[in-house]
């Protein structure tokens, strides 16, 4: 399968739209998600949050079987422990996508700083948070529910994004994470920004030693991935879940698989995290001791579709917020997406760039379990288009 991956229009006719319901009006709608005001003045969640029946969480779901990977004990060298972590990292990215990972070797000072501090930030009146508020089409800033872009079925969430690229790997060792919030926040914002820098590059770096563990167990070169993404433009969002009266009828987040490549995700001590397995929700409590690890859609091309990337949502309760913080990993945006030789075989996918999946998911299509076929189809189109 060929494309030429450098040369077509991207703004073409998008693939789905959200549906509206006729007889609402624009002006019917809520302008802004503010989580205390709605919880303390509504005795309903506002119609914008409610989601379909089918849709709606189930109140009890089995526990997902997720394997639990000694990261330390694959970098040891042990042939056993080595053999042992690949084997069970394959097992989970084959099934679902889903692993943990424990002995990462994150600093333990540095994750607990990350999720204290986003109560300076989510804890804020509206009107300060918005100083950081984004474009919806961009990979950064502030963003409440998703107001501007979706009419219904709005998560009950609020999130502030930063882009982020390794400060070896970018312009002038520039601190893109710290620079952002200081800009956008201003200077009482610098030990925020620290911390979020120092973060990112930390769960960079993890990426970077799973990206190791990812190739081995497909039988390749152990700095193959590495390499591809070491000077990865990838994004860090913080996530904040806040508490809801009615939350058998609203999600966190909606049913989704993650564009990117690799998720790293922190939870804290609230249940939350649900993944699709065999038609049946399944839940993924928080570990404390661990990280959460999925696959995405870009790193499942990467693989030629032997690795899997799962539907997942998040669901909320009406007892206390839920905080978690994800590193999306991402390859430099013009870096071509293909399957090493090794994997090839048929291929499931054809040649692309992160640039080009990005564009697609934030202007074209709403991701779901068959995000890159609808983008296979739509790189078909645009090569048509060309031609013509």
């Amino acid at each position: 399968m060929s494309f030429n991956i450098y040369s077509f229009p991207l703004e073409m006719e998008c693939i789905t739209k959200l549906p509206f319901n006729e007889n609402e009006t624009e002006d019917s709608l809520l302008t802004t998600f503010d989580s205390m005001v709605l919880y303390d003045q509504e005795n309903q969640v506002p119609r914008e949050f409610v989601w379909p029946d089918h849709q709606k969480p189930s109140p009890n779901v089995p526990i997902l079987q997720v394997p639990l990977i000694d990261l330390a004990g694959f970098l040891s060298d042990d042939p056993f422990l080595v053999s042992e972590a690949t084997r069970l990292v394959a097992e989970g990215a084959k099934q679902h996508g889903f692993f943990l990972v424990t002995n990462h070797g994150v600093d333990e000072r540095l994750l607990s700083s990350a999720y204290t501090s986003m109560d300076k930030f989510f804890l804020s009146p509206t009107c300060e948070k918005q100083k950081a508020l984004g474009e919806w089409r961009e990979s950064w800033g502030y963003a409440n529910s998703y107001f501007g872009k979706y009419k219904k079925n709005l998560p009950w969430k609020e999130m502030l994004s930063f882009s982020f690229s390794p400060e070896e790997k970018t312009d002038n060792h520039s601190q893109i994470v710290k620079d952002f919030i200081i800009e956008k926040m201003g200077d009482g914002y610098n030990d925020f920004g620290r911390v979020y820098q120092e973060y990112g590059e930390a769960m960079s770096n993890l990426s970077l030693k799973i990206m190791e563990l990812l190739g081995m167990s497909l039988g390749l070169n152990r700095s193959h991935f590495k390499d591809f993404f070491e000077d990865n433009e990838s994004i860090l969002r913080l996530n904040y879940y806040p508490k809801c009266k009615q939350p058998d009828v609203v999600l966190g987040t909606g049913p989704h698989c993650d564009p990117t490549s690799l998720t790293i995700l922190q939870q804290d001590h609230v249940s939350g995290l649900q993944v699709l397995v065999d038609n049946q929700w399944h839940s993924v409590p928080p570990n404390p001791q661990a990280l959460v690890v999925n696959i995405g859609d870009t790193f499942r091309a990467l693989t030629n579709g032997i690795y899997k990337s799962s539907l997942h949502q998040a669901v909320v309760n009406s007892e206390t917020e839920r905080k978690t913080i994800a590193f999306f990993l991402s390859p430099k945006v013009d870096k071509v997406v293909k399957p090493p030789e090794e994997l090839e075989g048929e291929r499931v996918y054809p040649d692309f760039t992160w640039s080009m999946l990005h564009e697609f998911v934030k202007k074209h299509y709403k991701t779901d379990e068959n995000t890159l076929e609808e983008f296979t189809k739509w790189l078909k189109k645009a090569e048509t288009s060309n031609e013509g």
